[in-house]
């Protein structure tokens, strides 16, 4: 009896060198050096060469992935990926896509959910008995980031110029000075130059947190927004507002990043001395950009420090309105310098991805540690602070009032007067492709002095230390609730949603509501605001029933051409009870829904059948565009197909590449 030699793995080349296909297709050939490093939620290629030719029929290969300590199938730290004839979506697979006698190449998917960071790659071969087992492990390790390119990923961004300007741009402006006299200067981010990928993961391994935690972008900034200043965690740098720098480098002598995470690095985790603010954004900026976070350095001028969470910049005097030093802990910077970073937050509420404000300066702690955020923009811009992280503090730093308060001859105070105007302006980032100051204020509040500005400051203070320091409202009688008719608003028609008010007061009342209406992706990031109105609603005293204001309208000419996939919106509403002061709010989301499609297929007896298909949807071209297709070949190639937009028509085709391939979400359509 002839017996079969069990298959043995020779060596692995995992395709790593900076110009071959695998950098080219993940966006990492920028990087130095030539190691492997990808993003999640993508394929890629690697050779295996064998003993012998591979026998499908009786040998038996998979792939073993880990990071961290004691890497778990569970904590997602151990992929234990299996050799499979078709690659599906979300799940560690791999395939053999060719085969040249004793080598054959494998196409392997990762899943875009990953845990970042370093992999050791084990090569498990074994025969049709268990025992007869074979472990080839590589030198090389694989590195795993984030990838803005994977719709399925948390920190996929939309715009190819922005991934350019916010994950791939490595030179940028930070701004400085006073708002009228803005200044700025240039900060080399480095994230590719030799040693940063190490020196940015050396920085999460510092930490001391579980690499299990590190598929989150929630997480990851909050652990780099406390790594990177040295209070409690000794991390990458060291503050200091002295004056005195003679045992360090001043921190205006700074000019970029990599200098200061390589001596980090080099030193074994000594804290680099010294640095302020645009410091710890700078290094901030070319952490996150290197492990993959679109990220951008920010400048708010005017900037409020509030140390008590009163969400108010308060100014103390005493009987003869002398301040009171003692009491007076609350500032207001020319500037300061924080980050915004881009990704979902499926943690919150629809509505609250995008841009995350970041604050690596230590100033204030944050569940015990000096770090800041991530805080949706969206939820500072509307004075939802109790959402986390941080947000209370940010939304100080841009739209606090300056509050003064003057002692009573009992001890307590009272509030003698209030600016309104003074915090949080010119709030400015360098713009995407250009040189150019980019004016963001309107990301984190609405216009200055407007209604809207004033319920979100109120709003907010209600959430703080001292909820008494607006008057509250005299009655709370009005409520207002959107609905939505039968199974919805199809695409390419108008949309309505019914607005209703009811009024428990036995006497009118009266409503100045602000609308708008945003589109949304599937992760509740916003995309753009597509209208805004305002009103006046009259609603009469308590009758019983309820009032409803005319159909609220959105018009297809209004979002034609605006939509993305899942056609998600989202209306918020805001208003003042005229009478009461009482702030009313709510957002709804509703999705546009794409008719069910019904196919035909005439058979060459002419008789007709009906059959499914899975349809990619996304927005509308004329009054729907849709992805489809249909093969009428086996498919030679390791990626799932992606079909081109096309209107209301099928097509066939037949190809037979190799390729790397970003997934992208799927809806089933009923046909």
């Amino acid at each position: 009896v002839r017996v079969r030699v069990r298959v043995k793995v020779n060596s692995v080349d995992l395709m790593s060198e900076q110009s071959k296909q695998n950098r080219k297709e993940h966006h990492t050939d920028l990087y130095d050096g030539d190691d492997l490093i990808l993003r999640r939620g993508q394929t890629f290629l690697m050779w295996l060469d064998l003993s012998r030719p591979f026998d499908p029929t009786t040998d038996k290969l998979h792939l073993e992935l880990k990071t961290g300590a004691a890497p778990e199938v569970p904590k997602g730290t151990l992929a234990i990926i299996p050799l499979v004839d078709e690659l599906q979506d979300d799940r560690w697979e791999a395939k053999i896509v060719k085969e040249e006698g004793d080598r054959v190449q494998l196409s392997v998917n990762s899943i875009p959910t990953a845990v970042i960071g370093i992999y050791r790659l084990s090569v498990v071969t074994s025969g049709q008995e268990a025992e007869l087992t074979s472990i080839h492990q590589p030198a090389d390790n694989i590195y795993m980031l984030f990838n803005p390119w994977c719709e399925d990923d948390a920190v996929f961004m939309d715009e190819e110029e922005e991934r350019k300007e916010y994950v791939l741009n490595d030179i940028g402006r930070l701004y400085y000075g006073t708002e009228q006299q803005i200044g700025v200067r240039t900060w080399n981010f480095g994230q590719f130059s030799g040693g940063m990928l190490a020196s940015c993961l050396f920085v999460l391994e510092k930490s001391g947190t579980p690499a299990s935690g590190w598929g989150s972008p929630v997480n990851i900034v909050r652990v780099v927004s406390a790594m990177i200043n040295s209070p409690d965690d000794a991390g990458v740098v060291e503050g200091n507002w002295s004056g005195d720098y003679s045992d360090g480098t001043s921190p205006a002598a700074w000019s970029g990043s990599v200098e200061i995470l390589n001596n980090y690095h080099d030193g074994g985790g000594t804290p680099v001395r010294y640095g302020q603010c645009w410091v710890f954004s700078g290094v901030t900026t070319t952490v996150l950009r290197c492990l993959g976070i679109p990220t951008r350095s920010v400048t708010n001028f005017s900037s409020a420090h509030d140390t008590d969470v009163s969400l108010t910049t308060d100014v103390y005097l005493d009987e003869s309105l002398d301040p009171l030093d003692s009491l007076n802990v609350d500032s207001i910077w020319n500037f300061h310098v924080w980050n915004d970073c881009w990704m979902s937050r499926p943690d919150l509420p629809p509505g609250m991805g995008g841009w995350q404000a970041v604050d690596a300066t230590p100033q204030e702690t944050s569940q015990g540690t000096f770090r800041c955020g991530p805080a949706p923009l969206t939820a500072l811009r509307s004075g939802q602070v109790y959402l986390q992280h941080d947000c209370p503090f940010v939304f100080a730093e841009v739209n606090s009032d300056k509050i003064y308060w003057q002692r009573n001859l009992d001890g307590t105070f009272t509030q003698i007067h209030n600016e309104k105007h003074i915090v949080g302006h010119h709030i400015s980032t360098k713009a995407v492709g250009s040189d150019e100051r980019y004016d963001i204020t309107h990301l984190y509040k609405q216009p200055e002095g407007s209604e809207e500005e004033r319920i979100a400051v109120e709003t907010a203070s209600r959430y703080g230390s001292k909820p008494e320091t607006y008057s509250a409202p005299s009655a709370e009688d009005v409520s207002v609730q959107v609905t939505l008719d039968g199974d919805g608003p199809l695409m390419g028609s108008d949309a309505e949603l019914s607005i209703t008010f009811t009024n428990g007061s036995s006497e009118q009342r009266s409503v100045f509501l602000h609308s708008q209406v945003a589109v949304m992706y599937y992760t509740g990031v916003h995309k753009a605001t597509l209208r805004r109105d305002r009103t006046e609603v009259d609603l009469p005293p308590d009758s019983g029933e309820s009032t409803c204001c005319p159909l609220w309208t959105l018009l297809y000419e209004t979002y034609q051409g605006q939509l993305i996939d899942q056609a998600a919106l989202m209306l918020t509403l805001s208003g003042r009870v005229s009478q009461t002061q009482q702030v009313l709010a709510t957002q709804f989301s509703f999705r546009l829904k794409t008719p069910d499609l019904l196919i035909k297929v005439t058979t060459h007896s002419n008789k007709s059948i009906k059959m499914g298909k899975r349809i990619d949807s996304t927005q509308t071209c004329m009054h729907q565009q849709m992805y489809a297709c249909t093969h009428t070949h086996t498919r030679t190639h390791p990626h799932t197909h992606i079909c081109k937009p096309i209107c209301t028509h099928i097509h066939t085709h037949t190809h037979t590449h190799t390729h790397t391939h970003v997934r992208r979400r799927r809806n089933l359509i009923g046909i």
